[in-house]
């Protein structure tokens, strides 16, 4: 009996440590590992196809998609729309129109020009941005994007919105040049290289410049719209300067908001709806006399004024064309409908070889039964 009552605290200590040992075993076997499937396939972001490069035909087109204005899909209404259409209308309205553009203009580029989301109405921006870029996701297009002046007032700051951007697939969107302080984020570059079979295969023949045109300024005490920065134009100029130092391909040009400039086409002639004044910053940062004297941006492309979707030339130099606001939960207007544009870049040919950049043209497409074709014109043609 004695030897048995001094090995009883053992056989205790035992029984205790099998019984921890098998709650442990079960909690690892039933709740942790369907948690950690270690074959899980690791996820990795999708790319388009790249670089970007002119079609076999010699083309290359860009969709331009301003102002979605994005809310929490199904939940968001609609504004500025006719009381018949109203019970049934929300955000995925918005990406109904961008995949019905998408299957009908087959763009080789869409190009986001900021207000992606409407922050106010987006409880969840990383949740909206994936619903709003699921139609070029689908398609496997490749994108690109910039902030507006709403993007940043949900639940990320203009970093963590263009950082995520630059994460999704098919995104070659970019939050800045690297080793280069600049104000803002989304200021980057893109080049389009010749076709297969061209001498210009490993060539940009076309340059993108995407620009962050900020949200709200307070200057000395009055508060403005953003504007472009002296950083931003020094990194705009070296860049421009050092691509025609290798290459001299024309450009073009997004950003969100307009120059102050702009307002003056009001009097010059433009082509298109000029339905609303133009909300520019009070500041003149210079950016149009920078892109002149760069010479190589041909054409500037710009959301914000949802009223306005026209394009006009300012100092004979260079057209300044609107997209026209795209988004349902955005401000329009009833009867007017929502629209899109499209960029057509053609390339010419050296006898039976595609040679450079020809001539850009441009034409908007508007939501309703056939996709109506309007304001189709010519931005630039090489002499």
């Amino acid at each position: 009996m004695a030897r048995f009552a001094e090995a009883e605290p053992w056989l205790h200590f035992h029984f205790h440590f099998l019984a921890l040992f098998s709650f442990l075993l079960w909690i690892s076997t039933v709740i942790i590992n369907p948690w950690m499937d270690q074959n899980a396939p690791v996820r990795v972001k999708k790319l388009p196809e790249l670089p970007l490069r002119f079609r076999h035909d010699g083309s290359f087109k860009i969709l331009q998609v301003a102002d979605m204005h994005f809310g929490n899909g199904l939940a968001t209404r609609c504004r500025d729309i006719p009381q018949t259409e109203s019970l049934f209308c929300t955000d995925l309205n918005t990406t109904h129109f961008l995949t019905r553009l998408i299957l009908a203009e087959k763009p080789d580029l869409v190009v986001f020009t900021g207000d992606n989301i409407f922050g106010s109405s987006a409880t969840d921006a990383a949740e909206s941005l994936l619903i709003a870029f699921k139609p070029v996701i689908n398609h496997k297009i490749a994108w690109a994007s910039v902030l507006g002046n709403h993007d940043q007032e949900s639940t990320m700051t203009r970093f963590e919105l263009m950082n995520f951007m630059s994460l999704m697939d098919y995104s070659i969107s970019q939050i800045n040049p690297t080793r280069y302080e600049i104000n803002g984020f989304g200021n980057y570059y893109l080049g389009i290289n010749g076709p297969f079979g061209s001498e210009f295969v490993n060539q940009s023949l076309m340059n993108l410049y995407l620009l962050d045109s900020g949200d709200r300024e307070e200057i000395n005490g009055v508060k403005t719209y953003g504007f472009i920065k002296d950083s931003q134009l020094s990194w705009l100029q070296n860049t421009s300067q050092k691509l025609q130092e290798r290459f001299s391909a024309p450009a073009l040009a997004f950003f969100h908001i307009p120059i102050p400039e702009i307002r003056e086409l009001w009097s010059q002639g433009y082509i298109g709806n000029f339905q609303e004044a133009v909300a520019c910053s009070r500041i003149n940062s210079g950016v149009l006399n920078a892109l002149i004297q760069m010479g190589d941006v041909k054409s500037v492309f710009l959301g914000h004024d949802h009223l306005n979707d026209f394009c006009g030339k300012l100092k004979n130099k260079i057209w300044f064309c609107y997209g026209g606001g795209f988004g349902y939960h955005g401000y329009g207007k009833i009867g007017w409908e929502r629209r899109g544009r499209v960029i057509f870049v053609k390339l010419g040919k050296v006898g039976k070889e595609w040679g450079q950049v020809a001539e850009i043209r441009t034409w908007k497409r508007l939501d309703g039964p056939d996709l109506r074709k309007v304001d189709e014109h010519l931005l630039w043609r090489r002499d």
